[in-house]
């Protein structure tokens, strides 16, 4: 499911939280699906609990999963405006920058914007 790279800047919840949110944005996560437990996703990783609960509560106020008290975790319904994640302006803009910073290696590379736009109508994006 996860893999953590010790020798990555970022924290380990930090990774936790990337990969999963990766997870569910890609469709790899269908919405509504159970999650592992916080235990067990600290025993298969080898790593603290808290680390876990803390990725996991970070993905629920951002509304990427919610949780039910005594079930467990589920990954949220990304259509409905309910379940949408709450934005965050400094990691839209940081998405938005890493768009643009794709676009012009994609424009350098030679591919037209039609081009681009249609990977981007592939992927999804703006449905």
């Amino acid at each position: 499911m996860l893999t953590l790279n010790y020798r990555d800047s970022r924290p380990i919840y930090g990774q936790i939280k990337d990969g999963l949110r990766r997870m569910i944005v890609s469709g790899a996560l269908e919405p509504g699906e159970k999650l592992p437990s916080i235990r067990a996703m600290a025993v298969d990783l080898a790593i603290n609990p808290n680390t876990i609960q803390r990725a996991y509560a970070e993905l629920e106020a951002e509304g990427f999963i919610y949780s039910v008290p005594g079930k467990g975790s589920y990954t949220a319904h990304g259509g409905g405006a309910a379940r949408r994640p709450a934005p965050d302006p400094a990691r839209e803009r940081e998405l938005i920058r890493r768009l643009r910073d794709a676009v012009a290696e994609l424009r350098y590379l030679g591919l037209k914007d039609s081009e681009i736009i249609a990977l981007m109508d592939e992927s999804g994006v703006g449905q």
